[in-house]
């Protein structure tokens, strides 16, 4: 592993680039980068038929979805993209109030992704992150999204308005990360792969589902001061322009239009947290008239460790299947 060196103040950003994430875990020949105007998304594509984008989560990329994409290529035209400030996706320069890694950014992003494939509409699901962006896409371009599956997740305001200890000891990026650079930064920096390491033995997910392989592929990934920066950029939108943007939609009563379906680790912190308000179906029933649920045994990366159950999972709803 190449050594990691960081060095940031308000006035001068001094990076060292390393590699890019590694792509010998997906065929190389399906990946591209498609430029958005204010960010280069690169993303893996393969299939045939309605577009299905599937948004990784931290501190994963892409490389999330490797065992369920070909799984579902015989009936979709899959997209697995970098969100911007991820994997090999580029870090556009931030801005005080952290606007341009606010998920209202991150979902143009895929918005014009998916016009520039030549699609009208797409089916998306988002992971964690990605969920967020997922849920955001919706909201901001509802001619465009004709399902949306959100996994392990609630929205933005609503996650902090019901925040309390156990939230800050189990979600630790979320308050950690968005703390004033270059404190989160440094820190990452200095330890990319305990990050890692925490994550996949932590979050209630079998660390043997991670291959040496995959595990390194992340850590790599967090490994590039660009990208650590863009990161907490994103988790420091999370904790501030996010809010804002969810609190705006929920005062106008705008809602998600199409089927919503949410999926969550059972016995995970969704699972136990929100059972006096009935669960994260009942929380995301303020957000759409058409929500779906059901929790799926696992931890939080259920996605990876159960790849052929979410994959006709998705084949099921996606398809009007379920």
């Amino acid at each position: 592993m190449d050594q990691v060196q960081l060095s940031l103040n308000h006035k001068k950003k001094n990076y060292i680039r390393h590699k890019p994430c590694s792509d010998k875990l997906m065929d190389q020949n399906n990946g591209s980068e498609i430029h958005t105007g204010e960010a280069s998304i690169y993303l893996q594509k393969d299939g045939k038929g309605p577009a299905l984008f599937l948004l990784h989560g931290f501190p994963e990329t892409h490389l999330m979805w490797r065992e369920i994409m070909p799984l579902l290529t015989e009936h979709f035209t899959v997209i697995c993209p970098d969100l911007r400030g991820y994997g090999r996706s580029s870090c556009p320069p931030s801005d005080k109030q952290h606007y341009p890694y606010s998920k209202k950014a991150l979902a143009k992003d895929m918005a014009v992704v998916t016009e520039k494939l030549g699609f009208t509409e797409c089916f998306v699901a988002g992971h964690d992150r990605g969920g967020r962006v997922a849920y955001r896409l919706a909201l901001d371009y509802p001619n465009l999204v004709k399902k949306l599956c959100v996994l392990d997740i609630i929205s933005a305001v609503d996650a902090w308005k019901r925040a309390d200890k156990q939230f800050a000891l189990d979600f630790w990026p979320w308050s950690l990360l968005a703390q004033t650079e270059p404190f989160p930064e440094q820190l990452i920096a200095a330890a990319p792969e305990a990050i890692i390491n925490n994550a996949i033995t932590d979050w209630g997910t079998p660390s043997t589902i991670f291959s040496s392989e995959i595990k390194e592929a992340y850590v790599r990934a967090l490994s590039d001061p660009e990208h650590i920066h863009a990161i907490c950029e994103e988790y420091r939108a999370g904790a501030g322009i996010d809010i804002e943007h969810d609190s705006h939609d929920l005062a106008i009563k705008k809602q998600i239009q199409c089927p919503l379906h949410v999926l969550w680790a059972a016995d995970g912190p969704l699972d136990n947290w929100y059972k006096a308000e009935g669960g994260p179906v009942a929380i995301w029933k303020q957000w759409a008239n058409e929500v779906t649920g059901n929790s799926i045994k696992g931890g939080h990366f259920f996605p990876e460790e159960s790849p052929e159950q979410i994959a006709q999972f998705f084949k099921s709803f996606f398809l009007n299947r379920v």
